[in-house]
């Protein structure tokens, strides 16, 4: 690769992430919570959906990704998020959060129905362009995370796989996570190749969550 092969990728890279800057720097806005299948909003909009166990930073990843400390609401008590959450990206997409599936401390005829109410969105919303599955990279892939992978592949839905907390590791134990973690989701149909390492404390991985997203959004009118 010439020196103009490599100008034009850092030129075409800078572009992709200032598209990437601008869409996050606009208007940003909860639209609701809901609790059943009824209540969600139309599907003229493409979404990304957080998914992840209880307590791995769902929504501080939501929070730093648009720049708002308080956009989603975040606590130290895994479950404590029991509804999906849906923000508004500039009318171009949707985030959305996601109950924490795993341990919570919550009645479990509660973790079921809101367990029961992950699967039934991820299987069936159309306009569900990819979900970031969130492991906490001090933990890496753990049991409860199958059963929503396996949710994904049936449904053909893309998934993502993303790294949270990357900073509590040092540098050769997060290198042998992430090759870990790529070698778990490569197994898996629906999985998206590629991974994104992230820490919401650092600012890691950030702007590549944020390209990602800004790629599947609508063009802006």
């Amino acid at each position: 690769m010439d020196d103009a092969d490599d100008a034009g990728e850092n030129a075409e890279a800078a572009e992709a992430a200032e598209a990437a800057r601008k869409l996050f720097a606009g208007p940003i806005d909860f639209m609701l919570g809901v609790a059943g299948m009824p209540q969600l909003p139309s599907t003229d909009i493409p979404e990304v959906a957080f998914a992840g166990r209880s307590n791995v930073g769902k929504s501080t990843l939501i929070n730093a990704v648009t720049g708002r400390k308080q956009l989603a609401r975040t606590s130290g008590t895994p479950g404590r998020t029991r509804e999906i959450n849906f923000f508004d990206v500039g009318g171009r997409i949707r985030i959305v959060d996601l109950p924490g599936h795993g341990y919570a401390s919550a009645p479990k005829a509660v973790v079921q129905a809101w367990t029961g109410l992950i699967h039934d969105y991820l299987r069936g919303r159309v306009n569900l362009a990819r979900v970031f599955l969130l492991i906490d990279a001090r933990h890496g892939i753990k049991k409860a995370d199958e059963p929503v992978m396996e949710t994904l592949d049936k449904a053909a839905v893309s998934w993502q796989a993303v790294l949270t907390k990357c900073d509590k590791l040092k540098k050769g134990e997060l290198a042998r996570r992430i090759e870990e973690t790529k070698a778990a989701a490569a197994k898996h149909p629906a999985a998206f190749p590629a991974l994104i390492a992230t820490s919401s404390e650092t600012g890691a991985g950030i702007t590549e969550l944020r390209e990602a997203i800004h790629t599947l959004a609508l063009d802006p009118a």
